[in-house]
């Protein structure tokens, strides 16, 4: 299966795509970070019931239904600013008025009384950023040359994770000393500052609209959409690649901080490793983004594939023998290495699927997949740690992510057989 949806000439990434790409993904971070990280350690502190912050998880529902509305994204478009520009412009702009009003609101209202405004302004922002990653998976796959789509995809990661960082950590770092207002009001203007590059981006002559629509936007798109993709040759082989390459890390990783817990790090001790680990990620995303040019789609998958299994697997020795902090340190940044280089490269072929005026919708069913079914692996990972104990759990965690690479291999193995020509960067 081959892709022609990118229609950038050229061996090398521009820096101005760079910039683009960086400040795209940063500011879908941002609010990520906000919801996921800080509010539920800043409502638990002004008093709010657990079953209130508990739906902050729920608030996230547009990350799994945007599917639904993928297909007009890459349908419907402006005259006036460009397709993508179109639809990033005013949904940041609507993210950056929805954070900029949490910030004016008193928390003491806000997590009490006026807390039903928190959850819709919450919804709005989560509505907004799943649409706009829509937009900005299609900008990307249409702008990115295939050999530098590893990274592309590197600044997916790094910028998303490095925005949860501002948004989150740091965010807790300040707020004590900052106050509210400016803490959260700082974080509306970082969503502003990174419209900067979207406003520059000359996209109508750098992507110029197809002269002829593939589909009509009428009521029958998401079924014509969606069929088609699903119809392309080897799809569903490469649809269980994308289901199960990251279910080992899927069942293992979220009980990695219960094990640490259990042999008695602090809170502050597990913020710092957390801290530590995220910007190892983002190293890993753009050391693996760097090795993909050069191993290609196959090579890439089936190494990085292996490392993330290998750091998953190396925590069930913490769990047996126990560790002073450095060995911690080593294997969860070992770990969270291995995490980044492996989903850069699972993002770059991900992007080799998608189809020319298609690539917003194709992008997104496959990370909707990835996402769902790692949320159910994830959910059931406490029931396994409990029933196998720790040690069990992470071994079986290992185990799940070498035998996903079987599918890879199988994969690339019956495109080859075809004749079909690999995804990008495969030799």
């Amino acid at each position: 299966m081959q892709s022609t949806s990118s229609i950038v000439d050229g061996k090398t990434l521009g820096a101005g795509s760079i910039v683009l790409l960086l400040a795209l993904y940063c500011a879908q971070g941002l609010p990520s970070g906000l919801i996921a990280h800080a509010l539920p350690v800043l409502m638990r502190q002004h008093g709010s019931d657990l079953a209130a912050i508990g739906l902050l998880k729920l608030l996230a529902l547009p990350w799994v239904l945007k599917v639904l509305w993928a297909p007009w994204v890459d349908r419907l478009a402006s005259a006036r600013f460009g397709h993508y520009r179109g639809w990033i412009l005013p949904l940041q702009s609507g993210v950056l008025l929805a954070v900029a009003a949490v910030a004016l609101l008193p928390p003491d209202a806000l997590f009490g009384p006026s807390l039903p405004v928190l959850l819709g302004l919450l919804l709005l922002v989560n509505l907004a950023a799943a649409t706009q990653d829509v937009a900005t998976d299609g900008l990307a796959v249409r702008l990115l040359p295939a050999r530098w789509r590893g990274l592309g995809n590197s600044l997916q990661v790094g910028g998303y994770k490095a925005g949860m960082i501002v948004s989150g950590s740091l965010l807790l770092m300040v707020v004590a000393d900052w106050g509210w207002r400016s803490s959260i009001g700082l974080i509306a203007l970082l969503v502003g500052c990174t419209m900067v590059p979207v406003l520059l981006f000359p996209e109508k002559r750098r992507l110029p609209p197809a002269a002829h629509p593939a589909e009509p936007a009428g009521p029958r798109l998401l079924w014509s959409h969606y069929r088609g993709f699903l119809a392309l040759r080897g799809m569903g082989s490469w649809l269980l690649v994308v289901l199960t390459f990251k279910i080992g890390d899927s069942l293992g990783s979220p009980m990695i901080k219960p094990l640490l817990v259990d042999q008695g790090w602090t809170s502050g001790a597990l913020g710092q490793l957390t801290l530590t680990g995220s910007l190892a990620g983002i190293g890993g995303a753009f050391l693996g983004g760097m090795l993909y040019a050069r191993l290609g789609a196959l090579r890439s998958l089936l190494l990085f594939g292996l490392l993330q299994a290998l750091g998953i697997a190396a925590m069930a020795w913490l769990a047996r023998h126990g560790a002073a902090g450095h060995t911690v340190y080593a294997i969860t940044l070992f770990e969270q290495v291995a995490d980044g280089m492996s989903t850069v490269a699972l993002f770059a072929v991900m992007m080799n699927q998608c189809r020319a005026e298609h690539e917003g919708a194709d992008f997104t069913i496959q990370a909707c997949a990835q996402v769902v079914l790692a949320g159910i692996v994830g959910s059931l990972s406490g029931l396994s740690a409990k029933r196998l104990g720790y040690e069990g759990h992470f071994l079986l965690s290992g185990l799940l992510g070498v035998l996903a690479l079987a599918l890879v291999a199988r994969y690339f193995s019956r495109q080859a057989r075809r004749g079909a020509t690999l995804p990008a960067a495969a030799t």
